[in-house]
């Protein structure tokens, strides 16, 4: 009997590799996101650390909740990202089940088909206390920087500390100690 369970799972992985291996979170979500014209992402390590301390948050507390450790803006921030998202459930134990139930949600699907998307962190952590699993999903895309923009002059009215240390352009202005509207004094 043995043998015959040890020949069909090696056929299995012969002939089906995809059995073999479990799909990964970033590759079931890559999918997803080709059949709607949305680009592969990969899975971040910093994005995960992020799902991850919002999933085992939840999971203490035994809430559903965005803010349960901070504003998301704040907890994204070391990603280094332009845009990002997060999707967050409780109740499956498998990450199918529970990408399934963000696609059948609309602002969940809208997060999922981030536009310039590019890495993802996902992370499910159970509550010790009620056994729910909290799953929590960030996206992210990076961006261009913006264009340094020229740095503009100090107004006629601002004493600037600078003008003191400035290098002096002759012995007049040498002996200038505080610069107002062009005047030494």
């Amino acid at each position: 009997m043995k043998l015959l369970v040890s020949l069909c799972l090696w056929f299995a992985a012969c002939c089906y590799p995809a059995l073999a291996r479990a799909e990964s979170p970033a590759d079931m979500i890559s999918r997803y996101r080709a059949q709607h014209g949305e680009g592969r992402v990969v899975l971040d390590a910093t994005l995960t650390r992020i799902a991850h301390a919002q999933a085992a948050a939840m999971a203490a507390k035994d809430q559903l909740d965005h803010d349960v450790i901070g504003r998301f803006n704040s907890r994204v921030s070391p990603a280094g990202a332009g845009r990002a998202a997060e999707n967050i459930a409780y109740g499956y134990d498998s990450f199918p089940r529970t990408l399934d139930q963000w696609i059948n949600s609309s602002g969940h699907r809208r997060n999922l088909l981030l536009h310039n998307a590019s890495r993802v962190g996902v992370a499910s952590v159970k509550s010790s206390t009620t056994a729910r699993t909290y799953w929590a999903m960030v996206i992210a895309g990076d961006y261009e920087r913006p264009k340094e923009r020229p740095k503009e002059r100090p107004k006629a009215s601002t004493i600037s500390k600078q003008a003191t240390v400035a290098k002096p352009k002759s012995r007049a202005v040498a002996s200038c100690r505080l610069k107002i509207l062009s005047i030494c004094l």
